[in-house]
């Protein structure tokens, strides 16, 4: 289907800029959950339970706003692509090591995969500061709930 079963109410070029957004904070957002899931699978250490558990909520976090941004995509007029093919030609978030890793790496990385997020979810919604103000305000309430993970992760090392 070439044309879009779904009207937009942007002008077309704040929906194309909106759209490259929606669809960049879509494959970061996924990338996010497995890489999360990933690290709930491989942590070990003394404070495996508190971690593996935690991990679990940024997951739930991170699906949670998988969907709400899919569906904002949709709202706009934009069909959201968050195949595996796609998330990994195209998410912008660090890549997390193999195997086991212990507690405290665990944090370390997540630290650091929160914080390359944060970044670029911060450059987004300057961008749409123009384009869209719907999606600017979804995109705030994702790095709000994300920079507070970041922080209580960032606790762990202090």
């Amino acid at each position: 289907m070439s044309k879009s079963p779904i009207t937009s109410p942007l002008p077309e070029a704040d929906k194309k800029t909106t759209g490259a957004i929606l669809q960049a904070t879509l494959v970061d957002l996924v990338d996010l959950s497995l890489v999360a899931k990933q690290a709930h699978w491989n942590v070990v250490g003394k404070n495996f339970r508190s971690t593996h558990l935690q991990l679990d909520e940024l997951v739930s976090t991170a699906r949670t706003y998988v969907d709400e941004v899919a569906e904002r995509a949709n709202a706009i007029g934009v069909s959201p692509n968050g195949k595996a093919k796609t998330v990994v030609a195209s998410s912008g978030i660090p890549d997390y090591p193999d195997g086991w890793l212990s507690d405290d790496q665990t944090v370390k990385a997540i630290v650091s995969t929160l914080e390359a997020l944060i970044k670029r979810l911060r450059a987004r919604i300057d961008e749409t500061d123009k384009a869209d103000l719907v999606t600017q305000d979804l995109l705030i309430d994702i790095a709000k709930d994300l920079e507070q993970a970041h922080w209580m992760w960032q606790a762990q090392l202090a």
